[in-house]
């Protein structure tokens, strides 16, 4: 055979043709993508297609309009498009509101920022001025973080986003919150909340960050000054069989030998010692009285001195001190009726120039929050601080007894207050000269040495410990008891929507259990343990930027009067109609309060409140002003699925659950999907100051955006995910193997693809019952959000079954047989049903290949992947019965594979088409494996020779595949110049060197 005869036989080949290039380029191309999508309109398209479709909306939980986007909103984002794409593509209208927060604190304290960089007072601007600062810096971002959740290919209606400080949005918040000023659940109190003094203001759970903290610990001494045993009843134990009143007695004559004495407290927040109102203790375990027999020079104990402690810690406190063993002895027990009839004072009591402020006896009484795990057995109380001990009071009816106000709002104590006036728990800025505690203030130290001056202190230390810190500013926070407006969680909600339950909290929890599903279900777990223990939500904040808290108090009232809140329908109805048309900048302008009351009271009989709703408050109302309000919202202002980080269980899923069961008597989403938190490679949390952070921009920028999207669906996102240089490496070489499979198809199709024939050979009916198998699994995935199940099973499927397998064996066919030959029909028309599913299955995916793979097929200047539906299967495509026994087809095939690969290892063949081998089979699978010919295709050989005889000695075998043994031969004949098959025949036929089947595709 010449060579130019083999290159006319080449030529006579048809090897696969295609413009869709195997370097994708993509960071390059997408936003030609991007700006295509744009200029068609296809969300709008979508939305006037689908009409009359059933709505499926995801709600947007809103992102923060302060920042560039960091990678957790990057998950966060193209989770929700996948959600919304494949849904869409199911066959709903999958209808989709990208919105953003705009109120609150950290906008508020960027503004503040620029004025204390001038040298100016934010208190002494005009308050709608400010205001308007601060919506002018959100509208900036909200511009930004569009361009950048575009960018990544996320579809929405960005032309019309919702906005928290839109003004219908502002509005309906405010209406919102009259509900609950109508329903009765709105009340002011007075308790111990997070506050940050950086910041000035109230702080929600979900606003607070733990991270670790350095402070200082001390162990104080509270004196017995009296006993007595008046009102106290003696336990079984103490009072027997005996007379109980000569008991009595000597109870009550030992117990005044504890006079002198010192109960010992342990505090890490020496700042509220000024704030002590009392004592508790234990009444479940053990006490004794400890008297110091010796002590080292260092030690602030004295020899005599005793001390009352809990037994299972006496021996760490007096270590504290500096007492070794044998510089101390317990005396004896301390029992509950001597703990109960001591008088206790303050370590400050009587200091000169305390002015009296700490002279009264302090409270001393059993809690059930004490434990004998750490610190002495006894805790101080400040309830002002703390909220154990707060309820403890509360409960009790002692409030007014034990309420301090030391600490005013930017946590300095008061300046009349003895010794400490004036110093600060914190300082307004960190010291960076203290890397242990920078925003240490000077307060904690004052205390201490003043409890050193008069002789009340122990021993002291620090300890490092995880504290709550405010998430915008990073500093610590305190528990501070102030003035803040609340929704009483389980109080009846005076509306009649008691479905569900009359309180918030019980139509919280049956909404958990019985109207929504989770995914993960632990998410469930979370959230309803969460709101089993949560306290009344505080919904004030003492901030400027924000949806006022629309009401008015009668002045002269207390909060538990009933005349002490104005309610009144058409004050709201004012209120509301104003912020529809000036926003809720109307209620900070001259005249507002004679405005809205109107002639529904005095005006002068009211002060009006100027605290702002917390911001979760905010986004926990758009169910009202987007699911419920908009055209594209839902039908019953319930969304179908609310998707966030896990974090959201303390955040917008909670704040909305709490808000929607005051105001719609049950939860506001069918479905919660969360997601978990984005760690690096070595699964660390990433930090700016170690330099482990993935910035979106950057990976776009080196890889495209499909790339990001396709490390996010191959991640269990559920769980933490981890990303990084070397896993993005990784992702984008699964990418490449795909798109090679998806070049291939391109360029093996047909200009035109022909109809299935009506013969479909057995591999064809294979291939079409797989596509078949997986419609069904990849529906049901995306159904689930379950998009590494998505993945995982196209990606299996496109180079397993089709690259690995099917392209492989058909490859001879594609090339080699006449254009009119049913197996070469039946291959395209196979290559064309799986082209048509793969880019439909993978476009939420990989929203950019899919749509270039697409129009590569289906040019046009108003066509789009993302306007099509995933394509029907017909149900005749299964085959069960054919897939089992091909199966068994394919085991027998891989022993073939192993047999011919051991012979080009010893290079005794070069291409497995040298190779005619004979297979030894087992009965069962010699009925499988039938013809010699399909199976010599299957198997990429010449020729292949079944038999059922037995094997001889040394033939090759697998033994994860019994009943199979491979015997090599070459194949016998000469080499086709067309199609490389060693075939007897070749030679004699018209065109010469080549074999029957190439001579008849070349006639």
């Amino acid at each position: 055979m010449c060579a130019d005869t083999a290159s006319d036989y080449k030529d006579t080949l048809r090897l696969p043709q295609t413009d869709f290039p195997m370097r994708a380029g993509l960071p390059a191309r997408e936003p030609e993508w991007l700006a295509r999508w744009e200029r068609i309109g296809i969300y709008d398209r979508l939305r006037s297609s689908a009409a009359g479709r059933t709505p499926f909306v995801l709600h947007d939980g809103p992102p923060y309009a302060n920042g560039n986007l960091h990678i957790g909103h990057a998950l966060n984002k193209t989770i929700k498009d996948m959600i919304v794409r494949s849904h869409q593509m199911l066959g709903f209208d999958a209808r989709y509101v990208p919105g953003w927060d705009c109120h609150g604190l950290p906008i508020e304290w960027k503004i503040e920022e620029k004025y204390r960089a001038k040298g100016q007072d934010k208190d002494a601007v005009d308050i709608v001025e400010f205001r308007k600062e601060c919506r002018e810096f959100a509208a900036g971002w909200v511009d930004i973080q569009r361009d950048e959740f575009k960018r990544l290919g996320v579809t929405g209606n960005w032309a019309d986003p919702y906005l928290t400080m839109d003004f219908h949005a502002e509005a309906v918040i405010a209406e919102e919150f009259q509900k609950f000023l109508m329903n009765g659940t709105l009340y002011q109190g007075s308790k111990p909340v997070m506050w940050s003094p950086i910041e000035k203001t109230a702080l929600a759970e979900a606003e607070v960050e733990y991270h670790d903290k350095e402070s200082f610990t001390v162990w104080v001494k509270f004196r017995v000054t009296a006993f007595d045993l008046p009102d106290v009843e003696l336990s079984d134990e103490e009072a027997t069989d005996g007379d109980r009143e000569a008991v009595f007695a000597a109870v009550a004559e030992t117990g005044q030998d504890l006079v002198g004495a010192s109960v010992v407290i342990w505090t890490t927040t020496p700042w509220t010692i000024p704030s002590n109102k009392a004592l508790v203790y234990g009444s479940a375990f053990s006490y004794g009285l400890y008297e110091v027999t010796g002590t080292p020079a260092e030690s602030w104990a004295e020899v005599g001195e005793r001390f009352i402690l809990a037994d299972n810690l006496a021996a760490q406190t007096l270590t504290k001190a500096r007492l070794e063993e044998g510089q101390w002895r317990r005396v004896r027990d301390v029992t509950q009726a001597q703990l109960a009839g001591m008088t206790l004072h303050h370590p400050l009591a009587g200091a000169e120039g305390g002015n009296g402020e700490w002279d009264a006896p302090r409270d001393f009484r059993p809690a059930d929050f004490v434990t004998d795990e750490e610190g002495t057995g006894f805790v101080h109380c400040a309830p002002s601080h703390g909220m154990e001990e707060f309820e403890l009071y509360r409960d009790l009816g002692m409030l007014e007894q034990v309420i301090t106000y030391n600490v005013m709002e930017d946590g300095r104590f008061r300046d009349d207050l003895p010794f400490f006036g004036g110093t600060s728990i914190l300082r307004d800025a960190p010291n960076k000269k203290n890397k242990a505690n920078p925003w240490e203030g000077d307060a904690n130290t004052a205390v201490i040495n003043k409890l050193v001056e008069v002789g009340g202190l122990l021993a002291r230390g620090t300890i490092k410990h995880s504290y709550p810190h405010s998430w915008r500013s990073k500093a610590p926070v305190i528990y501070r008891n102030t003035p803040q407006w609340f929704a009483a969680i389980d109080r009846a909600v005076g509306d009649g929507q008691d479905t569900y339950g009359t309180t918030i909290r019980e139509r919280a929890l049956r909404s958990i259990d019985e109207l929504v599903t989770w995914t993960p279900r632990r998410g469930r777990n979370r959230l309803h343990a969460m709101i089993e223990q949560r306290p009344d939500w505080v919904l004030s904040r003492q901030r400027a930027w924000g949806v006022p808290l629309t009401c008015f108090v009668r002045k002269g009232k207390v909060p538990t009067d009933p005349e002490f809140l104005l309610r009144d329908a058409a004050v709201n109805a004012r209120i509301v109609e104003a912020f529809e048309t000036e926003g809720a900048d109307a209620w900070y302008v001259d005249g507002a309060k004679a405005r809205f009351i109107g002639d529904a009271a005095n005006p002068d009989d009211y002060d009006q409140v100027f605290d702002i709703l917390d911001v979760w408050f905010d986004s926990g109302s758009t169910h009202a002003f987007v699911l419920r309000d908009r055209a594209d919202g839902a039908p019953d202002g319930i969304a179908d699925v609310y998707m966030e980080g896990t974090d959201q269980h303390r955040g917008w899923f909670h704040s909305s659950l709490l808000q929607a069961c005051g105001t719609k008597g049950r939860a506001p989403y069918k479905a919660v999907v969360t997601h978990g938190f984005t760690l690096d490679e070595k699964g660390m949390k990433m930090s700016k100051s170690i330099g482990n952070t993935v910035v979106p921009e950057t990976v776009v920028k080196q890889y495209g955006a499909d790339i990001l999207r396709l490390w996010v669906a191959q991640s269990d996102y559920t769980a933490d995910q981890r990303i990084g240089p070397e896993i993005l490496k990784g992702v984008a070489d699964g990418y490449r193997r795909l798109r090679n499979t998806m070049r291939f198809m391109l360029g093996a199709m047909p200009e035109v693809v022909p109809d299935m024939p009506a013969e479909i050979p057995e591999l064809e009916q294979l291939i079409l019952h797989r596509l078949a198998e997986i419609d069904g699994q990849v529906r049901a995935a995306y159904a689930a959000y379950d998009f590494q199940r998505v993945w995982r099973t196209v990606f299996d499927f496109a180079t397993l079954d089709l690259s690995s397998f099917y392209f492989d064996v058909r490859k001879d066919a594609l090339y080699c047989d006449a254009a009119d030959s049913t197996r070469r029909l039946a291959t395209e028309a196979v290559i064309g049903a799986i082209f048509e599913r793969l880019t439909a299955w993978l476009a939420p995916i990989l929203v950019f290949t899919m749509e270039e793979a697409w129009l590569e097929r289906n040019p046009g200047e108003d066509g789009s992947i993302h306007l099509t539906d995933f394509p029907d299967t017909p149900a005749e495509w299964r085959n069960d019965a054919l897939a089992a026994r091909l199966q068994s087809v394919r085991a027998v095939r891989r022993v073939v594979t192993g047999a011919l690969e051991e012979q080009r290892r010893a290079k005794t063949i070069g291409s497995s088409l040298e190779a005619a081998p004979i297979v030894h089979l087992s009965a069962e699978l010699a009925a499988a494996v039938t013809d010699p010919d399909r199976f010599a295709d299957l198997c990429i050989t010449s020729g292949v020779v079944l038999t059922t005889d037995p094997a001889p000695e040394g033939a090759f075998t697998l033994a994860e595949v019994p009943g199979v043994a491979v015997v090599f031969a070459k194949a016998e004949g000469e080499k086709c110049e067309r199609c490389w098959k060693i075939l007897p025949d070749v030679g004699t036929h018209a065109h010469p060197g080549v074999c029957g089947r190439c001579d008849a595709a070349l006639t």
